[in-house]
């Protein structure tokens, strides 16, 4: 089970990190090169404690959903999404919120477990790995940058 963990400096509100990190809208922002669209469950604004959504994204050239929930929900500190369908066999994905000053220490740990066997540890170790966590790097990113700058205000 592969582990990914990446920790983000955000020179900005804990809270308007936080609520742009559960974002909808900002996730199809941040996931364009994909094409990624909420279809189902919550479908823009903000997620919360027990609220699904469904994504439809191309990835690797092939269009897939996956569903996850939001299983876990301390505001402004920590949520936690966990796949309930979809092309992972299971992942878990924890975001903490600290802040520091007078920026937020955003922590992504990403915990998945590939489909496949013996395959899926192989596309691990290939690609799959740094796939997903150039993907969740760039989401990062787009969050960072509008967190720092009055385009959240755009989103929230």
């Amino acid at each position: 089970m592969p582990v990914i963990i990446i920790k983000t400096e955000v020179q900005a509100d804990k809270k308007i990190v936080f609520d742009l990190s559960r974002s909808i809208d900002l996730h199809m922002i941040s996931t364009e090169p994909s094409n990624e669209k909420a279809i189902a469950g919550v479908t823009s604004g903000l997620i919360g404690l027990n609220e699904s959504v469904t994504w439809r994204a191309k990835h690797f050239g092939i269009y897939q959903t996956l569903t996850s929930k939001i299983t876990a929900f301390n505001y402004p500190d920590y949520f936690v999404d966990e796949m309930v369908q979809g092309a992972f066999q299971g992942f878990r994905h924890e975001h903490h919120f600290e802040k520091s000053g007078h920026k937020t220490i955003m922590t992504d740990i990403f915990d998945y477990t590939s489909p496949l066997g013996y395959l899926g540890k192989l596309a691990d170790i290939l690609f799959l790995k740094k796939y997903m966590f150039n993907l969740l790097k760039n989401r990062n990113l787009v969050i960072k940058q509008y967190a720092e700058s009055e385009r959240w205000k755009e989103i929230l």
